[in-house]
């Protein structure tokens, strides 16, 4: 009989993903697991060895908050971000940093960190609107009736120290000038497997940039109606996946195409940093006050085809 080295058979290999994803799948679910901290990392830590995983960074969270299929997709469709010329505000972690000092990093080139060393941060809200689905985390507390039912939404959560809508105008002083900046880009995959893309601006959510969407940036229903009615703009700001959000300087407000053109700084969306906010709420540990809304508490957050930011 030739040797047998090590145990990397099919049912070794098998027992061990099945554990795993088990192990982690009731951490996310929210039951009592003894060491749960100690549970999740060591689950955590067997789907990244056993390659189910292509990213020990962050994707075995998301795959044991979402499952494999939508936690993959996270990963891979978090668009690249690239910034207006002069800006220098990232998106960051709140829990961790939220003053400019820390949040600020280089003007240019690849960005990836702060000057003080946080990382580029992302967080994630899944709505899974497709039939069949039963799992909690991504059905609950969302509106997935009509229009909605048959989709897969991905929202990406970034949270800037403060917003200056009007930084840079002489005469604005403080006005258009706020403590913390919740933005967003999302992502809305269809039953053919179409993909759409939109981003947060102002008061509405765009795709191209341009003065079709002056009704949605201001929240005036109307004017945002009648550019829609006319084909001037995708109804709800949707449009075709670029894989870009064109970040403005001051608002931060975005664009999934022919955003600001001067740019001089970008970060991959493999680099950003992807938490599941959701698994961060059940824990308790993102309900700090905040100048303006949170996600959790917008309109959008519950119904994925809302128009306005609010």
């Amino acid at each position: 009989m030739e040797p047998q080295r090590g145990q990397a058979t099919v049912e070794w290999v098998g027992l061990v993903l099945l554990v795993s994803v088990v192990l982690t799948g009731l951490v996310a679910a929210g039951a009592r697991v003894p060491g749960t901290a100690l549970a999740r990392a060591v689950g955590e830590k067997i789907l990244c060895a056993a390659s189910m995983a292509s990213s020990c960074l962050d994707e075995p969270s998301l795959i044991a908050a979402y499952g494999s299929e939508v936690g993959g997709l996270a990963r891979r469709k978090m668009p690249s971000l690239a910034f207006e010329r002069g800006s220098r505000a990232l998106p960051v972690d709140f829990r961790r940093c939220r003053e400019t000092e820390c949040a600020d990093g280089e003007e240019k080139g690849l960005v990836l960190r702060s000057d003080a060393g946080n990382p580029v941060m992302a967080f994630v809200r899944a709505v899974d609107c497709r039939p069949g689905v039963l799992s909690r985390p991504l059905r609950e507390g969302a509106d997935c009736s009509g229009e909605r039912a048959g989709y897969l939404y991905l929202q990406y959560w970034l949270y800037y120290a403060d917003s200056a809508t009007l930084r840079g105008v002489p005469i604005a002083g403080e006005r258009g000038f706020h403590r913390d900046d919740w933005e967003s880009v999302q992502i809305r995959i269809g039953p053919d497997g179409e993909v759409h893309q939109r981003a947060s601006s102002h008061h509405g959510f765009n795709h191209t940039k341009g003065i079709a969407n002056w009704g949605s940036d201001v929240g005036i229903a109307a004017l945002r109606g009648a550019a829609e009615l006319l084909g001037a703009r995708p109804r709800g700001g949707w449009g075709g996946e670029t894989g870009w959000l064109h970040v403005s300087g001051g608002s931060h407000a975005g664009n999934a195409k022919d955003g600001p053109r001067l740019i001089d700084r970008a970060t991959p969306g493999a680099r950003v940093r992807l938490v599941p906010l959701e698994r961060l709420l059940a824990e308790g540990r993102g309900r700090p006050g905040f100048a303006v809304s949170p996600p959790w508490r917008k309109r959008v957050w519950r119904d994925p085809e809302a128009q306005g930011t609010e």
